[in-house]
């Protein structure tokens, strides 16, 4: 059985004028996920619309690694005339456009590995300054995701770092619906451990983030 996750992701998101929303979606679902998933080394993808933060429009795409956006099956094939007309580069704005290396976990365990596309993401975008990054990361790694995965319907985090696009970190909680990190659970994971606060004041976000997107198609 094919891996339906890799080491890096692929995340586009964008706005799209609203007259133009229904072309754009037919676009996307009709013709432009399946040329991405046709790829080698594209494993899985799905769409995705923010219900907090944004933009609005989300496409995730598992990659075998991040080097997959460099092979000349990615970076060499024709955009189809669909895609010359609505395409995000064309008529989003903003467009962000990240390729992301992971972080954490240090390798995918086997249940990961099988594991579809989740129902809706929470997705953070942050800096952090260069001298406090070690200590930032270990935390993070360590403590602040560890226990954010042990509220009921957090199926797992992963951490990413940027090698195409802006700012450096991500992280990334895939939850079995969009109302999880509003539980109780939740908020009471979030200064459970005495750094929480001041480790967090060491980052800064990226506008419209954090985030939460659900899914809204996947082939």
């Amino acid at each position: 059985m094919a891996n339906k996750k890799g080491t890096a992701l692929l995340m586009v998101w964008a706005d799209i004028p609203a007259d133009k929303e229904a072309e754009f979606n037919k676009w996307y679902n009709e013709e432009h996920l399946a040329e991405l998933l046709s790829i080698p080394g594209v494993l899985n993808a799905a769409r995705y619309e923010a219900v907090k933060n944004g933009p609005k429009h989300l496409a995730c795409y598992e990659l075998e690694n991040a080097g997959v956006v460099q092979t000349p099956d990615f970076k060499d094939r024709p955009r189809t005339p669909w895609g010359e007309k609505v395409s995000p580069s064309i008529i989003g704005n903003p467009v962000i456009s990240n390729v992301y290396e992971m972080i954490r976990p240090d390798a995918l365990s086997t249940d990961a590995l099988n594991s579809g596309m989740a129902p809706s993401l929470q997705i953070g975008r942050m800096a952090v300054p260069a001298d406090q990054e070690e200590q930032w990361n270990h935390w993070y790694n360590t403590v602040y995701t560890a226990n954010y995965e042990k509220v009921p319907g957090c199926i797992r985090a992963r951490r990413f770092k940027a090698v195409r696009g802006e700012p450096k970190y991500s992280v990334v909680y895939e939850f079995e619906n969009e109302k999880v990190s509003e539980t109780d659970e939740w908020m009471k994971q979030r200064d459970i451990n005495p750094d929480n606060d001041k480790m967090r004041n060491m980052m800064t976000h990226a506008t419209g983030s954090p985030g939460v997107w659900v899914k809204t198609f996947e082939l």
